[in-house]
């Protein structure tokens, strides 16, 4: 699957609600959504909508729909930062860091982290050929 892009916030939060709660009733995700204040109708609706375009699917339980995410919070990631820096940084996932560094949206902890996942990464990379 290729993946959702523009997702809505109170779709990414349903989402959300699937994948750790899993199969889950209407009133379930309505539960760990409460403190939208929304009613159980606009959940079960978003969810009819969600399901139309793939995102999530249902069975039945006797008289109710559980639901469950078909999409993994993987891919969910990788589209929505992939469509963040085409958006905003033109494309160039370095200019993602390099704003992130000077708004100093980045602590020296995870700077470290982010140091140990390049070197990793550089790891673990395919060597070309000459």
């Amino acid at each position: 699957m290729k993946g959702p892009r523009h997702l809505g916030e109170l779709q990414l939060a349903i989402l959300r609600a699937l994948w750790q709660q899993g199969d889950s009733a209407v009133s379930d995700v309505h539960a760990a959504l409460r403190d939208r204040g929304l009613a159980l109708t606009t959940i079960a609706t978003m969810l009819r909508k969600m399901e139309e375009k793939g995102l999530v699917a249902h069975r039945e339980n006797g008289r109710q729909f559980l639901y469950r995410a078909r999409v993994a919070p993987e891919l969910v990631q990788r589209n929505l930062v992939s469509e963040l820096v085409s958006r905003l940084f033109d494309g160039d996932p370095l200019e993602l860091v390099n704003h992130l560094l000077r708004a100093g949206e980045i602590e020296l902890d995870e700077l470290d982290a982010l140091r140990r996942k390049v070197a990793e990464a550089e790891r673990n990379a395919p060597r070309e050929r000459p």
